[in-house]
Parts: C-alpha cells; sequence; structure tokens
C-alpha cells in the first residue's frame, strides 16, 4: 500500500443498505472503496480483480458466508480483512473462526437504528480499517494455528509459588493469546488475568474458547471472581478488570464502569497497574500484538513492583502499535517471537527460584 492515508477496500455485505452506509463512512475517512460485494463469492471475485488494500467482510452473506470467503481469499490472494459481526453467539463462534482462517479483526454491526448507530461508530470503523489495512498478511504474523496443550515441561516443586501472568492484547490478539494458554502446562500452577480489546458479548465466547483449548480452567470475568493456580480470567467486553484483592495465593477482581483509558474499556493498564499494586507473588506482564498505547503503564508499574515483562515481536506481531510502545519504556525485559513467549514466561516464573 503506498499511503496509509488512502488505501483501496472492497466492501462485502448481502444488504444493500449496509453497502451503502459502510461505503461512504469508508469514503469519508479517506479510504477509496472499489467496488462493493453482495456476497463471498462476488467478494472474492472482487479481491482478484482490483487487488484491494482491504476487505470488510460481512460474517452472515448467502451462497458464500464471510468465513468461507476470508479462507479463500487468504488461500488465492492474502488480503487484511476486517469482519463486520452482530452482536449473537452464532456470530460471534463464526467471528472467532474467521480469525483462524487469517482476518486479522473484527468490528460488531450495531443494533437497532443502524444508520445512526453506524454513524456513531464511523471514527472507530475507519480507524480501525486503516490499521487493518497495515497488516503483512503474507507472513505468518499473528497467524499461527492455536497448538495443542504442550506435555508440562516444569519439574515439580521447581517453579515459585504462587506466580501471576498478565496478558494485554489487542488487534490481532485473540489466536495468539489461545495459543500462548494453550502451550503453558498446568503444572506451572499459574494465576492469568487475560486483557483482550473486545466488544460486550464476544469476551464470554473468546473464554470458552480459550477454555477448550488450555489445560487452565478459563472463565469470563465477574465482579468479585477469585481465582487460584491453574485459573484464568478473561476481561469482560465494556468494563475494566481490578485485582482489588490478593490473599495466600488467590486473587480476587472487581469490574468497574470507569471512563475508558487509553480510550478502551477493558484496559490493559487498569488490570496491569491494579496487579503490581496488590499482588505480592511472583508477576510476569506480557504485550502481545495491538494497535494504541495500552499497556505501556501497565509495564512500568509491573516492572517497579519487582515482575518480569516480556513483549511479542514486531515480526510475529499483526499489528506492531502496543508492543512497540511496550518496548519504549524501557521496561521490557525481553522482546520474543511468538513461538517463544510460552517458553519465556515458564522461565520468569523458573528464574525467580535460583
Amino acid at each position: 500500500m503506498s499511503s496509509r492515508s488512502s488505501p483501496r477496500a472492497v466492501v462485502a455485505d448481502d444488504s444493500h443498505f449496509m453497502r451503502s452506509v459502510i461505503s461512504d463512512i469508508l469514503e469519508e475517512g479517506g479510504i477509496e472503496v472499489v467496488t462493493t460485494a453482495r456476497d463471498g463469492r462476488a467478494a472474492i471475485t472482487a479481491v482478484r480483480e482490483h487487488e484491494p488494500d482491504v476487505v470488510t467482510m460481512d460474517v452472515e452473506m448467502p451462497e458464500m458466508n464471510g468465513i468461507e470467503a476470508a479462507e479463500r481469499i487468504m488461500a488465492e490472494r492474502p488480503t487484511p480483512i476486517l469482519m463486520l459481526s452482530a452482536h449473537t453467539d452464532e456470530n460471534a463462534d463464526v467471528t472467532f473462526e474467521a480469525l483462524e482462517k487469517g482476518a486479522v479483526d473484527f468490528f460488531t454491526k450495531p443494533g437497532g437504528e443502524v444508520s445512526m448507530e453506524m454513524s456513531r461508530l464511523k471514527e472507530q470503523l475507519v480507524d480501525m480499517v486503516l490499521s487493518v489495512a497495515e497488516v503483512d498478511v503474507t507472513t505468518d504474523a499473528g497467524r499461527s494455528e492455536p497448538a495443542s496443550a504442550s506435555e508440562p515441561t516444569i519439574k515439580p516443586g521447581s517453579v515459585v509459588e504462587n506466580p501471576t501472568l498478565v496478558i494485554g492484547s489487542s488487534t490481532g490478539g485473540p489466536t495468539v493469546v489461545e495459543q500462548i494458554l494453550s502451550e503453558l502446562p498446568a503444572a506451572a500452577d499459574l494465576r492469568i488475568l487475560v486483557v483482550q480489546h473486545m466488544p460486550t458479548d464476544f469476551t464470554g465466547r473468546f473464554a470458552t474458547r480459550l477454555n477448550k483449548r488450555s489445560e487452565y480452567t478459563v472463565r469470563e470475568a465477574g465482579d468479585g471472581d477469585r481465582i487460584g493456580g491453574g485459573e484464568a480470567l478473561v476481561a469482560a467486553g465494556g468494563r475494566h478488570m481490578e485485582v482489588s484483592n490478593y490473599r495466600s495465593g488467590r486473587l480476587r477482581v472487581a469490574l468497574t464502569d470507569d471512563d475508558p483509558v487509553n480510550s478502551v474499556r477493558p484496559s490493559v493498564d487498569v488490570t496491569m497497574e491494579s496487579a503490581a499494586a496488590v499482588i505480592d507473588d511472583p508477576l510476569v506482564g506480557v504485550i502481545l500484538t495491538g494497535m494504541g498505547t495500552d499497556g505501556a503503564a501497565g509495564i512500568r508499574a509491573i516492572k517497579a513492583a519487582g515482575g518480569t515483562t516480556l513483549a511479542q515481536d514486531e515480526a510475529s506481531s499483526a499489528v506492531y502499535g502496543m508492543p512497540k510502545r511496550a518496548v519504549e519504556t524501557g521496561q521490557v525485559d525481553a522482546i520474543c517471537p511468538l513461538d517463544t513467549l510460552s517458553d519465556r514466561i515458564l522461565d520468569a516464573i523458573n528464574a525467580e527460584v535460583h
């Protein structure tokens, strides 16, 4: 793509009205819509003929749905894809499948008076399309297949007691988080907090997917929830997750409706800073792929508290925004390729034994 300010887009949606609304929003935001498509097959043809920089792809379409179209496009002419998904459980499951097939991220369509809601969200949509258009999908960055759970590589008694891991991620993050959790053995006895920038109604499904792919018991966080070793919480969409209490290896979280931090809620900074303030046992903070600055202050706080800090490297990140900002603080202990992150996490909690 020649310039971030003028990417070329294909808009795929089975609704003529939505195609028009989305196209108008993108054009007003400086994004050239080269053509539109009414179903998955037409989207594949449009990508083949116009070679766009980015595709906005509706999840549910006739003839061929978004997940099938995304898979075909990534196989034939890899192009950054932003899925557009409705707030339904079925759409959430299909959206995660599309991310597995190579789509970069997703944007939730508003309900109710669609045109008014889309207008309200237009700045967010334009920013997301611009960010997704910058992703190099010709590499494997952020698109690794989730691995099966690793065999424990830790000898009993070799790990420090009561370690806590806090993971922060955004664009390109869901499949990366899946891979890391699938590789962490239960023997590590971690307490895990995951903050993935994701809308309400999707974080519960995300937690369910992580639970199935991990040796850890994973659930969406509820206000007042407690976890101990071998358990993980995913921050609920639309609410901040603070560590409110820590005692005898068990931590409690509180969910708040406080104002967005770094323009997001949940915010990685909120969770990491509260963890650093409350937890006095070994603490590891990890910043993964994503756009924006969220997590940088959290990394500072964890480092200041004596914890270990890690960031995903640029080559394996779909969007090297959050990790870059974390690294720029000078408080990151190691910058790691995705394939080594789980090992570095285990190294961090082993190192404290010596």
